[in-house]
């Protein structure tokens, strides 16, 4: 096991920072030879099969060209719970995890009515159906290749869910015939200008229909989901959202432009405003 972690380290140390790599290795004894945390150390001296090195090998070769560990293991974990992710999804973000626990928190001794605008993997919805026992839940995506990811994870976490493949941006007809408690977007929020700041990890490999936005309109999906939500929220009910650090007073300006009081910026564990709640009156 030795000989696999020096190669790990040999191949990674100028790639990726030393926490990242600690987890990396964690992940791959993992997933390769099946241990636990307390395994891995317990057995740090065994040898290990020259069919799971190769493997390993495998594993590096991948990592060296940035490909994320979520995605070459097809799984992660978001609040608890087992996901799976491909390439058609984002992968879930701890700052995500904080907007869930946010509408967990609140909604804690409710029995809410969700939507979840632009789904990805489903990891929004299905935590909080799982975590609020008596919720509902209806979520949309723009990608059928998104929903086919978020449908299996509804069914490995044992919740149901209502998927539609639906673009918010482009509505023909009103596809909501019901009041919903709480509407929660994590849309696209990144401008096309910071891709060149942002890792290979994340360009090369996550689905960009997820991520970017036109730096000349970098707030119509809130606008957007803002209006409609206005129109399908019961009185009294919460808008959520995921944002862009730099468009926190933006955003927060738009809401109450559109009707909406108790607007609320939070920030994450980071200090970085990510994230926007409102209320309709």
């Amino acid at each position: 096991m030795q000989v696999a972690k020096q190669l790990i380290l040999d191949n990674l140390t100028a790639l990726y920072p030393k926490e990242e790599i600690e987890s990396i290795t964690r992940l791959i004894f993992e997933n390769v030879l099946g241990l636990s945390p307390l395994q891995i150390h317990l057995k740090r001296q065994e040898t290990i099969s020259s069919a799971n090195l190769a493997q390993i090998k495998e594993i590096i070769s991948r990592l060296v060209q940035f490909e994320p560990i979520q995605y070459i293991f097809g799984a992660c974990e978001f609040y608890g719970l087992p996901f799976k992710v491909t390439p058609a999804v984002l992968i879930p973000r701890p700052e995500t995890e904080e907007l869930v626990d946010w509408i967990i928190t609140d909604y804690a001794k409710l029995k809410p009515l969700i939507l979840d605008i632009g789904t990805g993997s489903g990891c929004i919805p299905i935590t909080l159906v799982k975590n609020l026992p008596e919720a509902a839940a209806d979520a949309w995506d723009i990608s059928s290749e998104a929903l086919l990811v978020a449908q299996e994870n509804a069914l490995n976490n044992d919740v149901t869910i209502a998927f539609s493949c639906i673009d918010i941006l482009r509505l023909q007809t009103d596809p909501a015939t019901k009041k919903y408690n709480l509407i929660v977007s994590n849309p696209p929020y990144v401008t096309l200008s910071e891709l060149p700041l942002m890792h290979k990890n994340v360009t090369d490999f996550e689905p960009h229909l997820a991520l970017f936005v036109s730096d000349n309109d970098p707030l119509v999906f809130y606008r957007t989901i803002a209006e409609f939500a206005y129109n399908h929220l019961a009185t009294g009910g919460h808008l959520y959202f995921e944002i862009n650090e730099q468009f926190g007073t933006q955003v927060s300006t738009l809401l109450t432009a559109k009707g909406f009081v108790n607007v609320t910026l939070k920030t994450d564990l980071q200090q970085k405003q990510r994230m926007i709640r409102c209320q309709k009156k």
